[in-house]
């Protein structure tokens, strides 16, 4: 017999059922969605986290909202951002999406 078959087996009409049966379905569903939607979640924040820890003055990076630029200063909580000659916007740290040269890199 298969897993699924046991699992889907009525109870017996007796009265007496094995409560763990009962839980069982409930604390599989939770096992697959910690494995396959918390934990992958989890692990892509914190390379983004150390990425943008690691961003140095002079870095080339791509925003959240496509824009291309160079660092030109680096502060606390917010990057200052070069896009041309002397443009220059102040842009939070999570604005940050990915590196530009990796980027470039790939094509």
């Amino acid at each position: 017999m298969s897993i699924i078959n046991v699992l889907l087996m009525a109870a017996p009409q007796g009265g007496d059922s094995n409560p763990l049966m009962n839980f069982l379905p409930i604390v599989l569903v939770g096992v697959v969605f910690y494995f396959f939607m918390i934990r992958p979640q989890t692990k892509k924040m914190k390379e983004q986290k150390s990425f943008v820890d690691s961003i140095k003055k002079g870095d080339k990076v791509i925003t959240i909202a496509g824009i291309h630029g160079k660092i030109a200063e680096v502060n606390d909580d917010s990057f200052i951002l070069e896009i041309e000659n002397n443009v220059r916007m102040k842009i939070e740290k999570t604005a940050i999406s990915l590196d530009a040269s990796k980027k470039l890199d790939n094509k």
